[in-house]
């Protein structure tokens, strides 16, 4: 095997308290391909950036093999010495390397002429990956890349990747991006830094197996523990002198059992659906929108019925925030009409977080009410109709007690987008609009939020470029094509793909020059039938009804047998209406659960 192009050895670094990770090794070698897991807040970038020498180690050497050129992609680029995109990508560049900036940049459908104050934060994104793109280095160091793009510039991105011989180290939320191209795991956990020599398609069940070994370790120590203490409190005095030894040994292992560093839970979130909306939720008749002559969307009509979570994909730029704004009410449109249907109660999740102000404590932000311009002053917050102490709300989603009075500007973007969901999920609602959710969530809090939008009752707007996201959650798909073009399609993203065609692919690359030259266009393929059978949503959906069903008929038994006593309704008559209300629902829910089974075993029967 070729040297390594950078090696880090027994580095440290802690900002106060505890370390963030002691006694880190790690190489990357010629072409290799990683992916940088861990929870938000765990030291991912950190790690990258002292990578890439822009952070000095507390302790450790960094050693870089002569002649290596390493890039790094930072999550939150500076151009503000550059008048133009152009400028930026090309900086550091000879005359006759300027080229391979224009390229990457027309590969990436940016305009280089665009001045960095009046770009969108994709367009900035784009810009910065087109600067580390024409520079050519042996060593990309990325930090969620994919953030603020959409999913054409996601796809030309990865298949980029995928050819170049570069070596990359890549920190994204992006599930999509790294199973298809990474090929070793680095891991992040309560200060370790772990490898494994499989991508991240094996990620989750190498995790449980390193939990799953830790709770076998810790039960013997425990055990250990417990056998050791009997024998210190039942032993007689002379024997307890002449084994000292033995009392050291159990003073050692306490100390070891407090040294270990519990794992952190996943936060626990949960949705409440509020009072049921009506089964028509939103009408859209003949909408259409557009700024400065240009149409966003025409002669646009949907009905989103309770239950369904239609998802909104398009380019950046194309209309998506402004139709799920239509549809909901906020923005009146051109033409057409919208209706919205009875008893809706709606929690919105806003790409910009804008609902958060970052001069505010995490607390005030829980306890006040940003829209009513209350300033949050006590210490409860009502969470789904009951009192919370604000602090125990917040470890529910991976806070400390330390951060609860400290601003929301000192925070992640992994963690804002925590709170604000905690905001949101502090609410009863039964319509989310969720507006680019997955970005820079964790593996685990992405996996939870994926399973509450499945288990939700309500409706459910979503606009994402994260394609599993979008395949696993999805009923139908709003495609925004561009030029007024809005369609709509049943499942989720790859459902759409599928129905629609695969209407440009990327050439392969050659040459050493590939990294250089513009993406170029196939011939629109002829549209594909759709998929005989079921949807990949629909599969999932017939998967998880058993055990709904189960828990239905479980929910059921225990009312019936509740409501079995005679002498409950003269006792407690509101615990009678409420038991017998809640009996009557679910027996509905379990009604039109078996008949969903059996229209969806017919059709994956047929």
């Amino acid at each position: 095997m070729a040297p390594p192009l950078l090696t880090l050895t027994d580095i440290s670094l802690g900002f106060g308290g505890r370390p963030l990770f002691d006694g880190v090794d790690l190489m990357i070698h010629p072409g290799e391909r990683l992916c940088v897991v861990g929870r938000n807040g765990s030291g991912k970038s950190t790690l990258l950036k002292i990578a890439a020498g822009l952070v000095e180690p507390d302790r450790g050497e960094r050693f870089v093999r002569p002649k290596t050129q390493i890039a790094y992609l930072p999550q939150e680029p500076d151009l503000s010495e550059y008048s133009t995109l152009s400028d930026y990508a090309a900086a550091g560049l000879g005359e006759g390397e300027v080229w391979r900036a224009d390229a990457a940049l027309a590969g990436l459908q940016v305009d280089g002429a665009s001045q960095p104050a009046t770009a969108s934060g994709g367009e900035r994104r784009r810009a910065a990956l087109a600067r580390l793109i024409a520079a050519e280095p042996d060593l990309m160091l990325l930090d969620e890349p994919t953030n603020h793009l959409d999913i054409a510039a996601i796809e030309w991105l990865e298949d980029y990747l995928a050819q170049t011989k570069a070596a990359v180290a890549m920190i994204s939320h992006d599930r999509a991006i790294l199973t298809r191209l990474t090929r070793a795991t680095i891991w992040i956990d309560r200060g370790e830094v772990r490898r494994s020599p499989h991508g991240f398609a094996q990620f989750e069940a190498w995790r449980d197996e390193v939990h799953a070994k830790e709770d076998a370790a810790r039960h013997k120590l425990d055990r250990l523990i417990a056998s050791e203490r009997h024998w210190a409190a039942e032993g007689i005095s002379a024997r307890r002198t002449r084994n000292q030894g033995r009392l050291r040994r159990l003073s050692a292992l306490r100390a070891e059992r407090r040294a270990q560093i519990a794992r952190a839970g996943t936060a626990a979130m949960a949705l409440e659906t509020g009072a049921k909306s009506g089964k028509l939720v939103i009408e859209a008749k003949g909408i259409a929108k557009g700024y400065t002559a240009k149409p966003l969307f025409r002669d646009f009509s949907i009905r989103i019925a309770r239950g369904e979570c239609v998802a909104l994909v398009g380019p950046n730029g194309v209309g998506k925030t402004t139709l799920l704004k239509v549809l909901t009410g906020e923005v009146v449109p051109d033409q057409g009409t919208v209706r919205l249907g009875a008893n809706i109660e709606m929690a919105v999740f806003d790409q910009n977080r804008a609902a958060l102000d970052p001069a505010t404590s995490l607390w005030s932000t829980l306890t006040g009410d940003a829209e009513l311009g209350v300033k949050g002053n006590g210490d409860q917050v009502m969470v789904r109709g009951r009192p919370r102490h604000v602090v125990a709300y917040l470890k529910e989603f991976l806070f400390d007690e330390r951060q609860a009075r400290g601003p929301v500007s000192a925070l992640s973007g992994g963690e804002r987008a925590r709170l604000l969901l905690a905001r949101i999920m502090a609410r009863r609602a039964n319509l989310l609009v969720l507006d680019e959710p997955t970005n820079d969530l964790d593996v685990e809090t992405l996996d939870l939020l994926q399973e509450l939008i499945g288990d939700f009752e309500g409706t459910v707007l979503l606009v994402s470029h994260d394609r599993d996201f979008l395949d696993r959650v999805a009923t139908t798909t709003i495609a925004m094509e561009g030029d007024g073009r809005a369609t709509v399609y049943a499942g989720g993203w790859s459902d759409y793909r599928s129905q629609c065609g695969e209407v440009a692919a990327p050439q392969a690359r050659k040459g050493s020059n590939a990294s250089a030259r513009a993406r170029v266009e196939e011939p629109a393929k002829p549209a594909k039938p759709a998929a005989a059978g079921l949807s990949f949503t629909q599969r999932k959906r017939l998967d998880d009804l058993p055990a709904k069903i189960e828990r239905l008929e479980a929910e059921i038994a225990r009312l019936e047998a509740f409501l079995g006593d005679p002498d409950l309704y003269s006792r407690a008559p509101e615990k009678f209406t409420k038991a017998s209300e809640g009996l009557a629902e679910r027996q509905a829910q379990l009604a039109a659960a078996e008949e969903e089974w059996l229209e969806l075993e017919s059709l994956r029967g047929a």
